[in-house]
């Protein structure tokens, strides 16, 4: 029903990926402001129960961006596309470079061909189509693939996103909170910005709706940690005292090589990839205050995100 209903209303954005952690909360600040909102995934069903009271203004719709028939279907008829879809463990054929770098590619593509008049394109802090990491090369190589079919799109590269039910904040306040001696990645000296994913959510709308600042925007919020003054900050707000080990990252990889095969890694091999690197945003690059966004500090959150994720994981 919901899909007959759209075509009797004028929506104007297609949020690829939208039941996603950030692809949700990009709907949520579209609605919010007013805009009539297509969310494309592969789960329409659970859409459907995020945002079943929007239906006036918000349609869902089966589409899979690695199929170019329901990628078309679901871009057709819009003035802007978010492409949100993003992929962490490797599957089959659900492999980093097909997700990150040919269905970056057909959207894109398909996208220009629709005559749609923005397109954003979520990547990553970091993203480098000549690094040795597989996942951290197809979001470079991502990149221009997108640049090259839609040459006008806006790429927003997002630090690492924190909220509720994360992948890295919550995850490891729990295990700070289980573990008496604690594994660092490596010397624990590596670089991270982290930034509250709202505020990400809020800049994808910004230019979806308006003309962007610049090509290519980097998103950090405004507190820099080592991955080990991380840690202790998190083991100080959940009044945890744990041992901190530093692991060297061979054994790390050696890990990886058999939890990714769980349905649930706890750590992936694309993580630990990432933890070899520093993800701070270029000063020379337009970020948040170009978009007249101010970034939440990390001090301001933690408490509500932690107390939202571990009250409903641990009751």
């Amino acid at each position: 029903m919901a899909r007959v209903e759209y075509l009797l209303m004028s929506g104007n954005v297609t949020v690829l990926g939208g039941t996603g952690f950030l692809g949700r909360r990009i709907v949520r600040h579209l609605l919010g402001d007013g805009c009539c909102v297509r969310i494309a995934s592969r789960h329409p069903d659970q859409a459907e129960k995020l945002f079943s009271g929007h239906n006036l203004r918000v349609s869902f719709v089966h589409a899979d961006v690695c199929d170019q028939k329901s990628t078309r279907a679901a871009i057709s008829d819009v003035d802007a596309v978010a492409n949100a879809v993003s992929l962490y463990v490797e599957r089959g054929a659900a492999t980093f470079h097909a997700v990150h770098v040919e269905a970056a590619r057909r959207v894109a593509s398909l996208a220009k061909e629709a005559g749609v008049k923005r397109l954003v394109h979520i990547s990553g802090i970091g993203a480098d189509p000549t690094a040795r990491s597989s996942y951290i090369r197809s979001r470079g190589e991502g990149e221009r693939a997108v640049r090259a079919a839609f040459p006008s799109a806006t790429v927003v590269r997002p630090a690492v996103m924190l909220g509720p039910h994360d992948s890295l904040v919550c995850p490891l306040a729990r295990l700070l909170r289980r573990l008496p001696v604690f594994p660092l990645f490596g010397s624990g000296t590596s670089k991270l910005q982290p930034t509250y994913v709202e505020d990400v959510a809020r800049a994808a709308m910004r230019c979806l709706k308006e003309e962007a600042p610049a090509e290519l925007l980097e998103l950090g919020g405004p507190d820099v940690f080592t991955y080990e003054e991380l840690l202790r900050f998190l083991a100080e707000r959940t009044s945890s005292r744990p041992i901190f080990v530093r692991i060297p990252y061979f054994m790390w990889f050696g890990v990886t090589a058999i939890v990714e095969f769980l349905p649930k890694p706890p750590v992936t091999r694309n993580q630990v990839e990432l933890m070899q690197r520093d993800t701070v945003v270029s000063p020379a690059m337009p970020g948040f205050e170009a978009l007249g966004i101010h970034p939440t500090s990390i001090t301001n959150v933690l408490d509500d995100i932690l107390s939202d994720s571990l009250t409903v994981t641990e009751s």
